[in-house]
């Protein structure tokens, strides 16, 4: 049984706080605008970003339950999962992945599936319909059923995107590491628990904005509920530009991939496709509107590293 002392930070060294640099972009300076980039990528090389800030109290929490197997949630190409595969490996967790699309059980693994796969995940493939009612009782102890009749006390669950009020907690500690650094934060959104958690984390005159990168509108109420879940009620000043999602999610574009290869090409930094570039595109279209006053810093918060494996322009 994984200890919960073995969770700590001394375990997996992780790189925290995570380094924060400036960079020259002429996009940002002509307006008068500083940036830097929050390098969360960095925090671990298998669990990097806003991963490692929502997992790690989840992961003490389950040891501390006495829980020995995890439990969650993704779609096909998620980061989440691999993440999620990765601590299992490391920290001595059994892990079961429930995919989103039955149809991907009769087709070879993607790179991406195939890591969880060859990390120990056991992956679950259900239908879309069932998916969207993954919160439910009932398709819990459906997939567990399907582990054996024991698995029910030995799993703690994880939800989708690893954002529940634990995870959100976790993330306010990237919000109180950029405290008197920037005037606005950035960063991309998925379930919207990093945002929910920065905003919070983040000193007095200092606001959040959030690039969804899926599409449909609702991450506002989201966030609110897993506010309210963490600390009790509206945490921090936040906002959403839901403008940048090229589609929605594991959707991207060639004018996004130019961006992003350009983005690299001037500041060395690989550019995940699918959160980072978005929310970097959405950020730099802000700057160029004349969003920002001059003598405005800007943080963007890098939350993951590109995969391979990546879907592009689809």
């Amino acid at each position: 049984m994984t200890s919960p002392d073995a969770l700590g930070p001394a375990a997996l060294r992780p790189w925290l706080p995570s380094p924060l640099r400036p960079v020259e972009d002429e996009r940002f300076a002509r307006h008068g605008v500083r940036l830097l980039l929050k390098r969360d990528d960095l925090i671990h090389p298998e669990l990097p970003g806003n991963k490692w800030r929502k997992l790690a109290p989840n992961l003490r929490a389950a040891a501390t339950a006495g829980k020995d197997t995890l439990l969650t949630f993704g779609g096909a190409y998620s980061n989440h999962l691999r993440a999620t595969a990765a601590a299992g490996r490391l920290l001595g967790f059994a892990t079961i992945g429930v995919v989103r699309g039955e149809e991907l059980a009769d087709r070879p693994l993607n790179p991406s599936l195939a890591r969880c796969a060859a990390d120990g995940m056991r992956l679950a493939f259900v239908d879309r319909s069932t998916y969207r009612r993954k919160a439910e009782p009932a398709v819990v102890s459906a997939v567990l059923a399907e582990a054996g009749p024991a698995a029910r006390d030995r799993v703690y669950v994880v939800p989708e995107g690893g954002s529940n009020a634990l995870a959100v907690q976790g993330c306010a500690d990237l919000g109180r590491e950029l405290r008197g650094a920037a005037d606005v934060v950035a960063v991309a959104c998925g379930t919207g628990g990093t945002l929910a958690g920065l905003a919070a984390g983040l000193g007095a005159g200092q606001r959040a904005v959030g690039f969804p990168v899926l599409k449909g509108g609702f991450l506002g109420q989201e966030i609110r509920d897993l506010q309210r879940a963490a600390f009790g009620g509206p945490a921090g000043d936040w906002r959403l530009d839901d403008r940048f999602h090229f589609g929605g999610f594991a959707r991207t574009s060639a004018t996004l991939d130019a961006f992003a290869r350009e983005f690299e090409d001037r500041h060395g930094l690989p550019v995940e496709r699918l959160y980072v570039a978005k929310m970097l595109y959405g950020l730099t279209a802000l700057v160029t509107e004349g969003a920002f006053p001059s003598g405005t810093t800007v943080a963007a918060v890098i939350t993951g590293q590109p995969e391979p494996s990546e879907p592009s322009s689809r």
